[in-house]
């Protein structure tokens, strides 16, 4: 998460600035905040440590609860996202970002509700893609993948959407536009069609190239911003062939594509998706995701790679610095058996973990994923482990069977545990020591999550005050919060009478965004917007 605001950044003192001023002034930056991608980093932890408002003694049925609900036209897939102190017809506001499967983006005062903005990302004559005939995403595909929001100096911020629509000819197109924060105005010249190709003899090949079909093709994973590039990534429609894996980088001021690998390019399947959260990166530039279901190479070449460059059902990480090339993999010893029984890795979404100290005193770089199979892998992020036929030796650590129900969702991390919400469990805490992660877990809730389980979110002040927040995809949706320490509940909205706090249907892959003092929760018809009751 960003925490210091652009106009901070920007603000330039004199001499003859007054102390008051000055201690105004940084006042005022320690409590301006962002939150600009999915699951508010690109480690995807789901973590503001930056929450002074919620605490756990206020987050309770008589002093929090649903402030109002935002309408919108169509399913809200995507994260709400949250832009913070910008100019909007002739006013500061705090404004909320939320995009529609109806290819609608909309900007929201975050404190208000009231609608400042509203773009459509069609183009002239086009509607929203029909559902493909799967039932994953529907009944139509608009903005499924949560935005990325930057805010390079000079502007109020630039808010990066992929959109899905197609035509009264049948065509189907995926574009990326840059929208103006203040005004949803296209920027540099946008959209920009995507289109690409890779050298390959895989599915949609064509004259030693595969090839990007858009109609076959979804974008579920959130955008990424890291090193200079917008990066998509792209999955299929109910595994529907011809697909393969796709990753592309963008420049952000002209929307060029400037790089673009295919993960398996001599095969197919091997999707990029991850419940919505897509790709993961590092402060090196390194891009982490769990790969779905596809064809992997079980013959290696003389450095341990896929002979044919296929890496379905694999955790891969990407080198950024002179285009996408994998630098790095781990693959299950049964992964090509369970790819095929569609018990795949890629169900779930990867997490970076803060550098952790071994019982040596050694720093660990490590980075967690878990999919179908009920399993939790921690991969050494420098030396992943690659591909061992004969077993899992060769990774950092598995948790055999501690995700029961398996995983279709995103874990959170937060003060040395990791939280899990497999499907049809109880949200589970699990606890590092040394960098190594107990098999046991240190905590649970109360609840259990039906499918896809529960992607959880947590909002801290440092330490102090921490409360994991997770949504049920029920009718009505339940928005619950627990201590983070024990997994008690504190929270959820059906404690009040006469359903006061009920916001809306639940959808699958929808992740509680918190900041400032509130809490926003998206559904099949809006977002839920919650906070302290009566608050001045």
């Amino acid at each position: 998460m960003q925490v210091r605001s652009a106009s901070c950044s920007r603000f330039v003192l004199t001499v003859s600035i007054l102390a008051i001023a000055l201690a105004t002034f940084f006042a005022e930056c320690a409590f301006a905040q962002n939150v600009l991608t999915y699951h508010n980093n690109n480690a995807h932890t789901g973590l503001n440590p930056a929450e002074t408002t919620l605490t756990q003694s206020n987050v309770n049925v008589n002093t929090f609860g649903k402030l109002f609900v935002l309408t919108v036209d169509g399913l809200v897939d995507a994260e709400p996202l949250y832009i913070s102190a910008i100019p909007v017809s002739g006013a500061t506001h705090n404004v909320l970002i939320v995009a529609t499967e109806n290819d609608s983006v909309y900007a929201f005062d975050a404190d208000s509700g009231k609608q400042l903005w509203h773009t459509s990302t069609l183009e002239s004559g086009e509607t929203p893609s029909d559902d493909r005939g799967c039932s994953q995403i529907t009944p139509t595909i608009g903005v499924t993948a949560t935005p990325v929001i930057l805010r390079p100096k000079g502007t109020n911020g630039v808010v990066y959407v992929t959109a899905m629509s197609k035509n009264s000819s049948g065509d189907y197109f995926q574009r990326l536009h840059a929208l103006e924060a203040t005004t949803g105005n296209e920027l540099y010249g946008g959209p920009a069609t995507i289109s690409a190709k890779y050298p390959g003899t895989g599915d949609s090949s064509s004259g030693g190239y595969v090839i990007f079909e858009p109609a076959q093709y979804a974008e579920r994973g959130g955008l990424l911003a890291v090193d200079g590039l917008i990066y998509l990534a792209f999955t299929s429609h109910c595994d529907a062939r011809p697909y393969t894996g796709w990753i592309m980088g963008y420049n952000p001021t002209t929307l060029a594509q400037e790089t673009v690998i295919d993960v398996t390019p001599n095969g197919n399947e091997g999707s990029i998706w991850g419940a919505g959260s897509g790709l993961t990166a590092d402060q090196d530039g390194n891009i982490f995701f769990l790969d779905a279901n596809g064809i992997f190479d079980t013959t290696l070449n003389s450095s341990g790679f896929p002979s044919q460059g296929d890496y379905g059902n694999a955790f891969v990480r990407l080198t950024t610095s002179g285009g996408l090339a994998v630098a790095d993999y781990f693959e299950m010893y049964n992964g090509p058996t369970e790819s095929e029984d569609d018990v795949d890795f890629g169900s779930g979404g990867a997490i970076l973990l803060p550098n952790l100290k071994d019982s040596s005193g050694n720093v660990q770089q490590l980075a967690a994923g878990a999919g179908k199979d009920g399993n939790l892998y921690l991969v050494d992020r420098t030396n992943m482990g690659k591909f061992n036929p004969n077993d899992n030796s060769n990774i950092y650590q598995e948790l055999s069977g501690v995700l029961p129900g398996g995983c279709w969702n995103m874990p959170a991390y937060f003060d040395g545990r990791l939280y899990y919400g497999p499907v049809g469990s109880p949200i589970l805490a699990f606890q590092f020591k040394n960098a190594k992660l107990h098999s046991t877990p240190v905590a649970q809730t109360p609840t259990s999550f039906e499918y896809p389980g529960a992607t959880p979110s947590i909002s801290s002040n440092g330490t102090q005050n921490a409360i994991v927040w997770a949504a049920e995809n029920t009718d009505p949706a339940v928005l619950h919060a627990y201590n983070a320490a024990t997994l008690d509940e504190l929270y959820n909205t059906n404690q009040a009478a006469n359903g006061r706090d009920h916001f809306g249907n639940g959808n699958k892959f929808i992740t509680p965004m918190i900041i400032n003092g509130k809490v926003y929760v998206g559904t099949t018809t809006g977002v839920g917007v919650f906070g302290l009751l009566n608050a001045k």
